[in-house]
């Protein structure tokens, strides 16, 4: 984790960020305005329920899907402008680690890492094969794995062999979007150490999407709160966990498992379902749902309010609470 009194500095910068997509005759905005910072070597843990805009944000920043507004800088080239050709360099920095592998049934483990390596035009022959070899090893898999197909593997060893596909292009940013969801207890705590074992040996910097709030605090340095397309909270982790600001935050923290069953669940109740973004609520777009709101919240738009420490919340009732 990096000191507070020596930042890395920030590789990654989003400023106003929107993203929209066609639904019929109407525009659903799915990101709204979205600004957040990610230094060299963080973690940042992105969290919120589904449909909160967390995948999108991922994918927008690779530039996978397209964005309406804003900025995306990355080791400081704004890339949001930038044609396929001129992206191209970038993409080998800049990869993704997804919910579900998506590996080909027809071709095998060492095949798929050939293929990106192709694609990017890296190493030659028997270099080739031991970056291979190198790469699958550095997941915790063996070499001889190369020559299985998918269904040889488990759900773990699969997940591994994404990330494994993620590393060949020598990346030094990762999107991990839900990367844990699909797999046993067991098994995520096993790729949530490799996860940590590959950021401290190949210097990674992690943008981690989850609605798993055990995991952010374990694995993050930072953590970004996002509600309907919106950034509600964000803070370092420890001081997210310990003294959260937002209503919206202090529920979901408060709805997670306690394992300690003598301690008192924080009374904080999170009733309903998230509005459709066809037709979010004017104003602060929680306020459906929230115990504070009042007539004020419906006519304005909170922006994030600076509360020190690197601490930020969207509400227009701080003071209150």
């Amino acid at each position: 984790m990096t000191s507070p009194q020596h930042p890395s500095p920030i590789l990654l910068k989003l400023e106003n960020l929107s993203v929209e997509f066609a639904k019929g005759a109407q525009r659903v905005r799915a990101v709204a305005n979205v600004g957040l910072q990610i230094r060299a070597g963080q973690t940042l843990g992105l969290v919120g329920e589904s449909g909160s805009g967390k995948s999108t944000l991922g994918r927008a920043i690779l530039k996978l899907v397209p964005i309406k507004q804003g900025t995306i800088s990355f080791d400081g080239q704004e890339i949001q402008g930038l044609s396929s050709s001129s992206m191209r360099p970038l993409r080998r920095q800049m990869q993704m680690v997804f919910q579900d592998p998506s590996l080909n049934p027809r071709q095998r483990a060492g095949d798929m890492l050939n293929e990106v390596l192709d694609t990017h035009q890296l190493h030659q022959g028997t270099v080739r094969q031991a970056r291979i070899h190198e790469l699958l090893e550095l997941v915790g898999l063996k070499p001889e794995h190369a020559s299985r197909f998918p269904h040889e593997f488990s759900g773990g060893q699969k997940q591994r062999l994404g990330i494994a596909r993620a590393l060949a292009t020598e990346s030094k940013f990762i999107v991990a979007d839900e990367p844990l969801s699909a797999l046993d207890m067991s098994i995520q705590a096993q790729i949530v150490n490799l996860l940590i074992r590959l950021k401290s040996q190949l210097g990674l910097t992690l943008l981690f999407i989850s609605h798993d709030l055990d995991v952010i605090e374990y694995l993050c340095d930072h953590v970004v709160v996002m509600y309907l397309g919106r950034v509600m909270e964000s803070a370092p982790t420890a001081e997210l966990f310990e003294n959260p600001r937002h209503p919206y935050t202090q529920a979901l923290l408060a709805a997670a498992p306690i394992p300690d069953p003598s301690q008192p669940a924080p009374i904080v109740v999170l009733h309903g379902e998230p509005p459709s973004p066809l037709n979010p609520p004017s104003g602060c777009v929680f306020r459906t749902r929230c115990a504070h709101a009042t007539s004020q919240c419906s006519e304005h738009i909170p922006e994030l309010h600076n509360l020190g420490n690197d601490h930020a919340a969207a509400c227009l009732r701080l003071d209150d609470f």
